[in-house]
């Protein structure tokens, strides 16, 4: 697997936003169930959304376009990752954005003023003892615009519990994963 870097730059003088978890699941079952679209489908998200792939190409440069749906099936938010690095059980560096069913660049649906492309780092580290943590890294792109970025900033809270229900997910399912 290839492991050179597309040139997308994360905004200067933006601090970026970093969650961490650690995880009762050796490294390798980590990175597994995040590069997998079998195993994305049923955790990336927070509890109440239900994923779905549409496509998913891990090679750097390529995409997976994914979707989250609502339980009801009232709501579907498409998204897609265009991956720039790849260091198997290390590191996943991409850009993400919101999508439309086909593809295209979208803007959130709840929050029209969020950056349209955000930079995103995964770090997997081994803690030994079939323990791993999984830090997630991000910020705006550096073209972003001065209200995105402004929403960036005064969205870190609702991040925070974003990525606490999908780290909640991703715990509850690797513990099934390994059962």
């Amino acid at each position: 697997m290839t492991t050179k870097t597309l040139n997308v730059q994360p905004a200067k003088g933006v601090k970026p936003h970093i969650v961490s978890r650690e995880f009762n699941a050796p490294r390798d079952l980590v990175w597994k169930v995040n590069t997998q679209a079998d195993h994305l489908e049923k955790w990336l998200g927070p509890e109440g959304v239900t994923g779905i792939t549409k496509s998913k190409d891990f090679r750097v440069g390529g995409v997976y376009h994914y979707a989250q749906r609502s339980l009801d099936g009232s709501r579907t938010m498409w998204g897609k990752m265009t991956y720039l690095e790849i260091d198997p059980i290390d590191r996943i560096v991409s850009v993400q954005s919101f999508s439309d069913e086909n593809g295209g660049t979208g803007t959130h649906p709840l929050v029209p003023n969020w950056p349209k492309v955000m930079h995103w780092v995964m770090d997997f580290e081994d803690l030994g003892n079939d323990r791993t943590r999984l830090t997630v890294t991000w910020r705006p792109v550096e073209d972003a615009s001065a209200e995105e970025l402004a929403t960036f900033e005064s969205m870190r809270s609702g991040m925070d519990q974003g990525w606490k229900g999908t780290f909640e997910k991703l715990e509850k399912y690797l513990a099934n994963v390994r059962a």
